[in-house]
């Protein structure tokens, strides 16, 4: 079969430069691959535009069976979104910045309605933006170098694309510690915690495509390459994860890390890791986290936006990617500066309904009829 390239990128190639994201026919199948490898595969707002554009047009075509999402070979899979882009964009035009999340969550929401079997095959670590849009697929695929980050309290945020709708359904609060501290894992911790659906090689994944391209069944597909990725090593630590971060507050949580009797030297450095972390994003990050165990993915979103745009407004955000990402150099000055100056008054006017108007998706009964 005849393999075509099917839409626009990101960047133009009239003059040569490689594609940010390619959408690639081969057969039934359509391969979107992110190809921003010199940038650790950052998603930028081009290649957002792309895939939201091209994602409808797929979903109409019935010669399509099935999307799969792939990444240029590198060192990430995704580092998540631009960072830098976004950062220049909300010093420069903060209602830009602000509609740029509006793009972002929308994506995510776009890709989750999506009717037809989408496979991500992912080998190497995968953050942020790169987490929502994989996370949206029928079927999650790692390889031996997968690793599952979501670091944003680092530079003054919290987990958004919806992310935290995950987070908060993992058992033992594992989410609320991989949410809160942005600690990674492998493979093995992910698939126990169903965030992947399948273990497969790396070396498996074009005789995945292959077979996807002649729409051969995708669950016997991948069935048939699947390999048990072993023990998971987060199981030794679920009892005290549960027990710690299932306080009500970070100052709690530090508290029972503090006085445990058991992972001593694992607790210690938990302690550091959230103390590195801005405050008022740890608190929001808390708080967003249990309330999503009682929304739905499209209700998870239209918060992230509403916390998003409260916290580009403080100081955080700007500082962390300043000190972290730009200057990479120092100390963030995170304000409040301590956990206890972040009052839960103030943490819940974070989740205040907009002034200047919520983010409104349609319901998914809705995305369908339009044939998303």
């Amino acid at each position: 079969m005849s393999m075509t390239d099917t839409t626009g990128t990101s960047n133009s190639t009239a003059t040569g430069a490689v594609p940010s994201v390619r959408f690639v026919r081969d057969g039934a199948a359509v391969t979107l691959t992110l190809d921003r490898a010199a940038k650790l595969n950052a998603i930028d707002s081009a290649m957002k535009t792309a895939i939201a554009n091209e994602i409808p047009r797929i979903a109409r075509d019935p010669q399509v069976y099935a999307v799969l999402f792939r990444a240029a070979p590198g060192r990430m899979f995704s580092a998540g979104g631009d960072i830098r882009e976004f950062y220049d964009l909300l010093r420069t035009d903060p209602d830009l910045a602000a509609r740029e999340c509006i793009r972002e969550y929308s994506l995510i929401w776009l890709l989750d309605c999506f009717p037809k079997p989408t496979i991500a095959l992912i080998d190497g670590p995968v953050m942020g933006t790169g987490v929502g849009i994989v996370q949206t697929a029928t079927h999650r695929v790692a390889g031996a170098g997968y690793r599952f980050q979501m670091p944003e309290t680092l530079i003054g945020f919290f987990p958004d694309n919806g992310v935290c709708w995950h987070l908060a359904r993992l058992p033992h609060e594992i989410g609320t510690w991989l949410g809160m501290t942005g600690s990674s894992i492998g493979r093995e911790d992910a698939y126990w915690l169903d965030l992947l659906t399948h273990c497969i090689e790396a070396d498996r994944f074009d005789a995945i495509a292959a077979a996807l391209a002649n729409a051969d069944p995708v669950d016997q597909v991948l069935a048939s390459h699947h390999v048990d990725p072993g023990p998971p090593p987060l199981r030794v630590l679920a009892p005290v994860i549960e027990h710690c971060f299932s306080a009500p507050s970070t100052a709690e949580i530090i508290e029972r890390l503090a006085a445990s009797k058991t992972e001593r030297d694992w607790c210690a450095a938990t302690i550091e890791t959230l103390r590195m972390r801005s405050p008022m994003a740890l608190a929001v990050t808390l708080h967003h986290l249990r309330r999503a165990r009682h929304l739905d993915l499209r209700q998870t979103l239209t918060v992230d936006y509403r916390l998003a745009v409260k916290l580009l407004n403080m100081n955080d955000f700007v500082e962390g990617v300043r000190v972290r990402v730009v200057d990479k150099a120092g100390e963030p000055r995170w304000q409040p500066s301590v956990l206890t100056d972040v009052g839960q008054r103030l943490v819940k006017r974070c989740f205040d309904l907009l002034p200047s108007g919520e983010l409104t998706l349609p319901t998914r009964q809705e995305m369908q009829g339009l044939r998303v």
